[in-house]
């Protein structure tokens, strides 16, 4: 039992049977009392001419205006004869009861409000209107009246309640037994045959729920292909939807893991070798130089010794640009931005480089064509950018080659590109050259390509913070261009 209540498709059947039943008795109710109007208004409708005939057959009334007995109880017992279920009284024009004629002679009241009879009479009998019931203080019911004048002076009032207390009592059961028949059987008929088509349904609602619980738990049970198919533009379209979303990017996030997985296994790996290297060296260096003192020349021991330099510098540099790479990746660097003259940096660049260049027969300048040059970003990242850039170029330009620093102007920004003269990037190799310890490979032949492979990450990754992007073009045997735009400083140039 308790099973079938934690089900949503019978806890929903449930309310809808109370509903039901709720609806059903209110029906009843509603509709015997709207019925018991009805015969009410069709009653005084069809009886609105009883108290007029009254007046008109006899005056209720004698010349002193005192009522006349003996003619209004003649007419009243000829009228009930005909009709049981009428009560007859004569009014004064205040409502007194002057006489009556009523089952058993027993009436409470010894006066009724004339205002229902004033507007009953106004409309000539056409509006639905209840008055006092002078045998019942406080119930009304339907009745026809009609006034008695006598030389243009109300007298008083015919006053004929319709529906006698004992012509009401019988009514009344009859009625109810009536009411409890037919309205039984309707409320029966209606409920179960609404019930039915409910239950039926809930079951096409329920279903496309069940679909969505299924492939919810195929999803759970590692089936992360699943999806919910989607027929409708309902809340359970829009749910399945929702899930299939949600499942699409879980499993994107898993594939995101997985590769992320996979870098990190390459990293270490990378790590591992490019440590290994360096300490091996120096290692070995200096347990040559430990074994052969006394033995080892000044001009080798110098040599070794710079050997051992050389690769601590590279230990030095590997593990520095790791840990500045690990901040950036972590979001740990945040960049101070400030306005500065792009082409002051690029032309600066340049002379440091210039002594590097020449020694490798490279040619290196600097191309500005800008009027003016103020940017917004931090001075000391973008230096590292441009810094990277050409530490590329120089690996893999050739002698005789030529690096260009060029800054280009444009309406809202002004964009920074390394040009080099290289030998070019293959083309399936492009997408993949900004990942850290991605290097070129043998299908580009130079002679400068040490590094530790993580110089462009990092130039990624700094123009990443500054909400820009690099950009790079390459054609194989002619050369490689490296390229990133930053904003134009808000602040204006000062004028001497």
């Amino acid at each position: 039992m308790k099973k079938i209540w934690n089900s949503l498709y019978w806890r929903m059947s449930a309310i809808l049977l109370l509903l039901l039943v709720f609806l059903g008795l209110a029906y009843v109710v509603i509709t015997a009392y709207s019925a018991n109007l009805y015969f009410q208004e069709t009653n005084q409708r069809l009886s609105k001419e009883i108290a007029p005939h009254i007046v008109t057959e006899v005056s209720p009334f004698l010349q002193d205006g005192n009522v006349s007995e003996d003619n209004v109880h003649e007419i009243m017992v000829r009228m009930m004869t005909i009709n049981p279920s009428l009560e007859i009284y004569i009014l004064s024009s205040e409502g007194k009861i002057l006489d009556y004629v009523a089952p058993y002679k027993k009436i409470k009241l010894n006066f009724v409000s004339t205002k229902p009879i004033k507007e009953y009479l106004e409309n000539e009998g056409n509006i639905f209107i209840s008055g006092d019931d002078p045998r019942n203080p406080g119930k009304t019911k339907v009745f026809s009246a009609a006034e008695v004048n006598q030389d243009g002076k109300t007298l008083g009032y015919v006053y004929v309640i319709l529906a006698s207390e004992e012509y009401e009592s019988v009514a009344n059961m009859l009625y109810n037994n009536y009411m409890l028949k037919v309205g039984s059987q309707a409320f029966l008929f209606t409920l179960v045959a609404t019930f039915i088509l409910g239950l039926i349904f809930l079951w096409f609602i329920t279903r496309n729920l069940n679909n969505i619980i299924q492939t919810v738990k195929r999803f759970k049970q590692g089936d992360l292909q699943a999806r919910i198919p989607v027929k409708s533009k309902d809340e359970l379209a829009q749910l399945s939807i929702t899930f299939n979303d949600m499942a699409a990017t879980i499993l994107k996030q898993i594939e995101d893991l997985k590769t992320m997985g996979n870098l990190r296994r390459e990293l270490v790996a990378n790590v591992s070798h490019d440590l290994r290297t360096p300490i091996s060296v120096i290692h070995g260096y200096i347990e040559t130089l430990i074994i052969k003192e006394g033995n080892i020349t000044e001009e080798n021991r110098k040599k070794y010794l710079d050997i051992v330099l050389e690769s601590t510098d590279k230990l030095k540099n590997l593990v520095t640009e790791l840990f500045e790479l690990s901040k950036l990746e972590a979001r740990q660097i945040k960049p101070n931005i400030e306005p500065f003259f792009i082409a002051e940096m690029v032309q600066d660049i340049v002379q440091k480089y210039q002594l590097l260049a020449e020694e490798k027969k490279i040619k290196i300048k600097s191309e500005i064509l800008a009027d003016n040059s103020l940017v917004y970003a931090d001075i000391a990242l973008i230096e590292r950018v441009l810094q990277n850039l050409i530490d590329n170029a120089l690996k893999f330009t050739p002698e005789e080659g030529e690096i260009v620093i060029a800054v280009h102007q444009t309406e809202t920004n002004l964009e920074v590109r390394v040009k080099d003269t290289g030998p070019g990037i293959p083309e399936n190799q492009i997408p993949f050259i900004f990942d850290r310890y991605h290097k070129v490979s043998d299908e580009v032949v130079t002679p400068n390509k040490n590094g530790t492979g993580l110089g462009l990450a990092i130039v990624k990754k700094i123009l990443e913070i500054h909400n820009t992007t690099i950009h790079l073009s390459s054609k194989l045997n002619e050369g490689t261009s490296f390229s990133f735009s930053l904003p134009k400083s808000p602040v204006p140039v000062e004028t001497v």
